[in-house]
């Protein structure tokens, strides 16, 4: 992992799982000085567990540290989140027993998108995401708010070519499933089972014609409202849980419990 300067993460979500994950050092906790609750309290024992160095700061300081006054009572200081080398994440489905589940990202540039899509691909097992270098977000201090959290856990890789690092998933057998809004096949209608990297385009364009012409398969969302596709998020979020659908997972819960009844 190659990571970069200090930045500031803030929120309690996001600083309490980053505490949890052991991940990323820790330079200083800055968090309320007085009237905090459970979960405040919770964080700050983190903290010192860890031995991390805090400080007490009133709300409006710490609204003058964050830049905003969504901070929820906590700041901290961590290195920059750093990005993964393509190598190590294809070598993730095996040493999992499982098969590859990857999600490549066409150069979108909302970190607000990035942060919800990371934050999706950690809570299905994406066992790695792809982004481009140049004309898209990056693990940036508001990818990290909006990921919540996920951002400690789920490796990212950023290449200078995205299609050749396509290239090269296709070499290990994964099949490259891009997301167009017209066009393509029915999502439903592909067996998503095997491995397999979803390929999204950006907020403007989606796929370029480059990207979408290296994948294997298009697939679109039907859509019968009035409003053409989804944003990038949530269309991802869809894409995504229809892999955990195809895969069967949860349903060894739902199996116990029929059997719990009987």
């Amino acid at each position: 992992m190659s990571g970069g300067a200090p930045s500031l993460l803030y929120g309690r979500h996001p600083v309490r799982e980053l505490l949890r994950s052991g991940g990323r050092p820790l330079e200083e906790l800055l968090i309320l000085g007085a009237g905090r609750g459970p979960a405040l309290s919770e964080i700050l024992g983190l903290a010192s567990s860890r031995g991390v160095k805090i400080s007490y700061r009133t709300r409006e300081q710490l609204t003058a540290i964050a830049g905003s006054p969504h901070h929820q009572g906590v700041v901290a200081r961590v290195a920059e989140a750093g990005y993964a080398i393509l190598e190590d994440l294809l070598a993730i489905p095996a040493q999992r027993g499982e098969p590859a589940f990857f999600l490549a990202l066409d150069q979108v540039q909302d970190p607000r998108n990035l942060g919800a899509l990371l934050r999706t691909a950690e809570a299905v097992g994406v066992h790695g995401v792809v982004i481009p270098k140049h004309r898209a977000a990056g693990l940036t201090e508001g990818t990290a708010k909006a990921a919540m959290g996920a951002i400690e856990f789920i490796p990212v890789a950023r290449e200078s070519n995205l299609v050749a690092a396509l290239e090269k998933l296709k070499k290990q057998g994964v099949w490259l499933i891009g997301s167009v809004v017209t066009g393509g096949t029915i999502l439903w209608e592909v067996d998503l089972r095997g491995p397999i990297c979803l390929v999204l385009g950006g907020e403007e364009h989606g796929l370029r014609p480059l990207v979408a012409r290296t994948c294997d398969l298009l697939v679109t969302l039907p859509m019968r409202g009035r409003i053409g596709s989804l944003n990038v998020a949530g269309a991802g979020a869809v894409l995504c849980y229809e892999v955990l659908h195809q895969r069967g997972v949860g349903r060894e819960k739902d199996l116990d419990f029929e059997k719990s009844k009987n």
